[in-house]
């Protein structure tokens, strides 16, 4: 596959205050001499790189990246920047935690190059954000969303979920009501999913899936009321507010993960590090943990991937799905139901196809 676009980079930090109930990420407490450690092992990925891009999108996720403090992570960017080659006006994105900013760190880190935050948000019920074993409140998550527009950040997003224990349409509509009322210009929302061997797992039920497929077609049509266009199955956003790094996964454009439980897609693999902090850290060149997961790219991803956007994917690529030929005859079934659409050559799903989308690709890579 030829690379068509500049590639992403994405740091990922593995610390967090508390693990939420309901989250199976990897991640561990946060420490201070660890995270100083960390951030050293992660310059030294970069130094020992075999990929230098270029890159146009610089992503920190986790975990809580923000606990790093504003210092390390600006050291992190500035790093990136050394041993990286960069296209023009890059996207540089920290995930956070509203609890946890201050205006101060915020300033600090649009000072340093940051030019994008994902805030996450959750829900702004109090009630909700108990249930979640999140760490902040409703007031909390609005003024940091304001202090991330004071500082000048020009695109903010946050994170809401969904399909929660005794939730209805009435807290999400308050939610997406403060919200758009506020700088933010993209948010991504989650069906909340019951994960094995989380402390959910042992305290509630599978949530009821006709209920989840409610309140999850409800919020569409409550973010596009409120100006906000779903571009992907769980992301809306203003006009230009699409995540310039999240749209490379979904659209097959090569990515460079770092750090444990990272991982990436170059040179038509896809490859990632173990899920061990204290390998991490005892490497002089991280990157002979690196391992390979595999080829990536085939017509197998490109259906799954691209189907997650609202833009789909182009029907001659589709072709080789329909042995006999007739493509028409194999899609017919997906339109009637209206689970999917066809426009200007291309297959895409509806709202609710996306509520099966599993259950779509299945039927068309059978």
């Amino acid at each position: 596959m030829g690379q068509t676009e500049p590639m992403g980079l994405y740091v990922h930090i593995p610390f967090c205050k508390a693990k939420c109930p309901y989250c199976d990420f990897y991640s561990l407490p946060a420490d201070e001499a660890a995270m100083d450690s960390y951030v050293a092992a992660l310059l030294r990925t970069m130094a020992h790189s075999p990929h230098t891009g270029p890159f146009d999108s610089l992503y920190f996720g986790g975990g809580t990246p923000n606990l790093l403090g504003a210092e390390r992570l600006i050291g992190l960017a500035e790093g990136a920047f050394a041993h990286f080659d960069w296209a023009d006006r890059p996207e540089v994105t920290l995930e956070a935690n509203p609890g946890s900013l201050t205006p101060q760190a915020l300033a600090a880190l649009r000072a340093g190059g940051f030019n994008r935050i994902s805030i996450g948000v959750q829900s702004l019920w109090d009630s909700e954000l108990a249930l979640l074993g999140r760490l902040h409140t409703a007031r909390e998550a609005l003024e940091a969303v304001r202090a991330a527009e004071q500082a000048g950040f020009g695109h903010i997003s946050c994170d809401l979920m969904i399909g929660l224990p005794g939730q209805d349409m009435t807290h999400i509509a308050h939610s997406v009501a403060a919200l758009s009322a506020t700088a933010v210009d993209h948010l991504s929302v989650y069906l909340l999913k019951i994960e094995p061997g989380t402390p959910f797992y042992t305290r509630y039920a599978e949530p009821d899936p006709d209920a989840q497929a409610d309140l999850y077609l409800g919020t569409v049509a409550e973010l596009e009321q409120a100006g906000f266009t779903q571009y992907e199955i769980s992301n809306f956003a203003r006009p230009g507010g699409e995540s310039r790094h999240n749209r490379k996964y979904w659209k097959l454009v090569p990515y460079l993960g770092l750090g444990p439980s990272a991982h990436s897609f170059v040179g038509g693999q896809r490859c990632f590090f173990p899920h061990s902090l204290e390998d991490f850290l005892a490497a002089n060149n991280p990157f002979e943990l690196w391992q390979t997961d595999g080829a990536g790219g085939g017509l197998e991803e490109y259906v799954m991937l691209g189907l997650r956007l609202t833009e789909g994917v182009e029907l001659i690529k589709l072709a080789p799905l329909a042995p006999n030929g007739d493509l028409d005859s194999r899609l017919r079934p997906l339109i009637t139901a209206g689970l999917a659409r066809i426009e200007g050559g291309r297959l895409a799903l509806t709202p609710r196809g996306f509520l099966v989308s599993s259950q779509v690709i299945g039927y068309l890579l059978g």
